[in-house]
């Protein structure tokens, strides 16, 4: 397996770690309830590094990001940040990731850490632009540090901080290591990322400087359990979980980040002939008051029929109410359908609702 540069820091906090997309990680250090109330009422910090890190540069790079992903990259500016996704011929979706325009020919794709390498082989596939790509993942660490005051915590550690605005970064310096600075989240809550590279005493630095700039808010450590919850309250897909090679971005919800009116990109035909014809199946949310626990997998039921399977589900910590993302056929897939969850062959009553569950 491999470690991050936090590995011996998560150790000697005692925390929990096994084994994603190939890192050794932390789950969980106190309770994941108590790791997620932290993040929704001051602030928390996770290990993110397993992340990945592709910087794609040349002339027509904006060309190449284009053709490979969804959105419109075109309306970015050095400085902004946007959410996407690579997509199949067939619509299906290879991942969803960030795009950071450095500069006209420079762009950094963030993504997720058990696609790195598929990801990049896709990239270099389909690299008809004579674009440079560089895959730095193993040479940079991230810390998200996340919460209603996680402002507060980074206007401590860069003095004169721009109000950087949702979906932008700066290049700045904390503990006098270069860094991009974001602020993106995946928690619903204010939140920034710190991409910087460098070895372990460096990481041990910053980490330092972060949860002393924290302290008068009871700063703590974020386990990658906590941050599923958090992001499952806010509906945030999951790759691999609700959205993959299967899925196509319109039934997936994310015709938002989806602009066939731009030039040609790969899956456009299918994408374009899906969202004119409409899908059969959506992902939606649902609720349930019942006592139970929604997990991947689990059948949905309405009559005693399948209508659906569950792609993401947990007890919301906040609610206190189980929850679930999944793909649901038509006509049931809208708000207010009655459904059930399918558990050990007993059926729960759920009900479909608009997201996010927790409203911020």
């Amino acid at each position: 397996m491999k470690k991050t540069t936090f590995n011996d820091i998560h150790k000697k906090l005692g925390a929990k770690l096994v084994e994603f997309a190939g890192y050794e990680m932390p789950i969980q250090y106190s309770s994941i309830i108590a790791e997620h109330k932290a993040v929704r009422n001051s602030v928390g910090v996770f290990d993110v590094s397993h992340m990945g890190e592709v910087f794609v540069t040349g002339d027509k790079a904006l060309d190449f990001v284009q053709h490979i992903t969804i959105n419109d990259a075109a309306k970015l500016f050095p400085g902004r940040v946007q959410y996407s996704a690579m997509c199949y011929p067939d619509g299906g979706i290879v991942d969803d990731l960030l795009v950071y325009k450095i500069s006209d020919k420079e762009f950094l794709l963030v993504v997720n850490a058990s696609n790195i390498d598929k990801d990049v082989s896709w990239m270099k596939e389909n690299n008809k632009f004579g674009v440079t790509i560089n895959n730095r993942s193993d040479d940079y660490s991230l810390l998200a540090v996340q919460g209603p005051n996680s402002g507060e915590v980074l206007k401590k550690l860069v003095p004169n901080m721009p109000e950087l605005e949702y979906y932008h970064f700066i290049k700045g310096k904390i503990a006098g290591i270069d860094m991009i600075i974001s602020r993106t989240g995946y928690t619903g809550e204010l939140g920034y990322e710190l991409y910087f590279t460098g070895d372990e005493s460096k990481a041990e630095k910053v980490w330092e400087e972060v949860f002393k700039a924290g302290k008068e808010f009871d700063i703590q450590p974020v386990g990658l359990a906590a941050r599923d919850s958090l992001r499952l309250e806010m509906g945030y897909c999951l790759y691999g979980n609700d959205i993959d090679q299967t899925t196509n971005p319109i039934e997936a919800g994310l015709g938002w980040i989806t602009k066939t009116e731009k030039g040609d990109f790969i899956g456009k035909n299918l994408i374009l002939k899906m969202k004119q014809d409409g899908p059969g199946r959506k992902l939606v949310a649902m609720i349930s008051d019942e006592k139970t626990f929604p997990r991947h997998g689990y059948e949905i039921t309405a009559d005693g029929k399948k209508v659906g399977i569950v792609t993401s589900g947990t007890v919301s910590p906040v609610l206190e109410k189980p929850i679930a993302l999944g793909y649901v056929d038509k006509p049931l897939n809208t708000a207010g359908s009655k459904v059930a969850f399918k558990i050990r062959d007993k059926e729960f009553p759920a009900v479909v609702t608009k997201l996010p569950f927790v409203k911020k």
